[in-house]
């Protein structure tokens, strides 16, 4: 009597897949990649801090004319260091408050993460309800409105803007600049906005294709 072989069942192996942490949006990367290189370029073309601080140099203007023209010349020769000054006093102005560092820092990053550099594809949704592009770009403009004029943020940044501002000008008006050269060609090209104008350009860049898809 032969033996019944019982049925088998087949089973399949289902393996589990481990979700992926989502990969950082391209754009984002190159957007941080084009302002670390827009920041090292500039911070290259710094002078000195000791030339900025020679004792020997300092003299008090004959007029208020002669202090106008020496804050431009000193401004285009020392302009990366002036703005690294002034970078330098906002960044000890915010961390000497932690919470509007706090809030300008959620501000900065809604604006990256929930808007400018989002997937097209993939709509904003928050406990279970789907916001359009144009409530998210409505609630980030009321949210910057209330962090900057409605919090100590815009204050603080003002404040601090000045007090950089004026220690500039008060170096610039008494660091004579008989002993600065600077070559006229890299004179006119040493402006406020041509510093900024690499970072900004580069930014736009990046953010373009991300903010031109909700359009």
């Amino acid at each position: 009597m032969s033996t019944a072989v019982p049925p088998v069942i087949p089973v399949s192996s289902v393996q589990s897949v481990e979700s992926q942490p989502p990969a950082a949006s391209p754009a984002f990367l190159s957007f941080v990649s084009r302002l670390n290189e827009s920041l090292r370029n500039g911070l290259s073309q710094r002078r000195p801090w000791a030339e900025l601080v020679d004792r020997s140099a300092f003299s008090k203007p004959e007029s208020f004319s002669d202090a106008l023209v020496r804050v431009r010349k000193n401004y285009s020769y020392f302009r990366v260091n002036y703005l690294s000054a002034i970078g330098l006093i906002l960044a000890f102005s915010l961390l000497s408050h932690p919470f509007s560092l706090l809030l300008l820092l959620g501000l900065l990053c809604s604006w990256i993460f929930l808007y400018l550099f989002r997937p097209a594809d993939q709509p904003l949704t928050v406990f279970g309800r789907t916001f359009s592009d144009r409530e998210t770009l409505g609630f980030l403009i009321i949210f910057s409105v209330f962090v900057v004029f409605l919090t100590t943020v815009g204050s603080l940044l003002i404040s601090a803007l000045m007090v950089g501002v004026g220690l500039v000008c008060a170096h610039g008006a008494f660091r004579a600049p008989e002993d600065l050269f600077l070559d006229e060609q890299e004179q006119v090209s040493t402006g406020f906005l041509s510093f900024l104008g690499g970072a900004a350009t580069n930014a736009a860049v990046a953010a373009a294709p991300a903010v031109a898809a909700r359009v």
